[in-house]
């Protein structure tokens, strides 16, 4: 295939008029045009790497922890149609039995369609009883070596992100011993300043959705978001319009950087569908418009109905960031974090030719997968 005319988001976070080839899945540089190559012509369209979402727990219905392949299938069949091409979707806080049987099925999915499911972010059950959020609260632990090292086991070595509280027993002795097996993230926590700058440390290095279930700013008690900018931690971003005030979201991509920053969607399974009852963790959430939060308890929010690419173009249009920062934030980010940016979340040669072709109101007028139009 070759993309031409395209306004491309380059390697170097720009923009740039050019062509994109792709053979055997993959994109190449300096290739020579080919009679039998599909032609399709992007004047006045961009040209943008497929998305990278490492923390989302389910659309369309569907929950990554209903641990069945119709399941995953089904999510990363929607995620794909809507430009996210590698999903690493989140767990919630459960037992180990339970957590078990959602790394067997993510163990035994094959990537024949879809988005290619890249990894797991194990966001329970090793968080504070005192900011469960919408977690299940039956089910939480104290930072087990031994049950993570099982159940990474069991998912075939796919959990990539784990998240702690590290003010809980046995937390940063966890940090110690598993920071170079997979990346920690601070989540759900009631940490102060000086815990955090110990599980930094310690080897901590990433922030699940920023300002949500932790401790704010302030000039006397600086909690972890201070710690985390002080050292250096990439920090998660729901930018559905719900979860952050639009001058926050300016503020985070100033402050810690575009390249330090990961939009994530953090969407339950309503996302795709109407208002109306469904269900997160375990627990009956309620959907109004873009407002998911727990039916019992209204006033705490219960993920997000909204898609990774619509929160980026969220980002863009409603809260002032610039187009080559939200993307670089929703793709090659979210890519390293986890690990898989050889093969995605860029357009440099020798990724896979996932491209998101898109006029300049960021509306998908297609997608394509490896060098195949998936949609549009």
């Amino acid at each position: 295939m070759i993309i031409k005319n395209a306004t491309v988001f380059t390697p170097q976070h720009t923009f740039a008029k050019g062509d994109i080839i792709i053979r055997n899945g993959r994109i190449v540089f300096g290739a020579t045009p080919q009679l039998n190559e599909e032609v399709i012509d992007a004047e006045g369209l961009y040209a943008l790497p497929g998305l990278v979402d490492l923390h989302f727990h389910g659309a369309v219905g569907y929950d990554f922890c209903d641990a069945t392949e119709e399941a995953i299938q089904a999510l990363a069949d929607f995620e794909a149609s809507k430009g996210v091409l590698a999903i690493c979707p989140a767990t919630m806080t459960y037992s180990e039995e339970i957590l078990g049987g959602i790394m067997d099925a993510a163990a035994a999915h094959k990537n024949g369609k879809g988005a290619d499911l890249v990894g797991i972010n194990m966001e329970g059950p090793f968080i504070s009883p005192d900011k469960i959020g919408a977690q299940n609260p039956k089910y939480l632990h104290h930072a087990d070596v031994g049950m993570f090292r099982r159940l990474q086991e069991r998912s075939g070595g796919l959990i990539k992100l784990v998240d702690i509280a590290p003010e809980e027993d046995g937390a940063l002795d966890f940090i110690q011993q598993c920071h170079d097996e997979v990346r920690i993230s601070i989540a759900h926590t009631c940490t102060d300043y000086d815990t955090a700058k110990k599980a930094f440390a310690a080897g901590a290095s990433h922030m699940t959705h920023l300002y949500n279930a932790m401790p704010g700013i302030t000039h006397r008690a600086p909690g972890p978001i201070i710690a985390a900018l002080e050292d250096g931690a990439e920090v998660e971003l729901i930018t559905d319009g719900v979860h952050i005030h639009p001058a926050m979201v300016r503020f985070t991509f100033r402050v810690f950087g575009d390249d330090h920053v990961v939009l994530i969607a953090d969407s339950m399974m309503a996302c795709g569908l109407p208002d109306g009852q469904y269900s997160l963790g375990g627990q009956a959430v309620t959907v109004r418009g873009p407002v998911a939060t727990l039916t019992e308890h209204p006033g705490v929010i219960a993920g997000s109905a909204t898609c990774l690419y619509d929160c980026m173009r969220r980002a863009v249009l409603d809260m002032d960031v610039p187009l080559a920062s939200a993307v670089r934030a929703a793709s090659e980010n979210p890519a390293r974090s986890i690990g898989v940016e050889s093969d995605y979340g860029s357009l440099a040669p020798g990724r896979y030719g996932n491209v998101i072709l898109a006029d300049h109101q960021l509306n998908i007028q297609k997608v394509i997968q490896k060098g195949h139009i998936i949609a549009g």
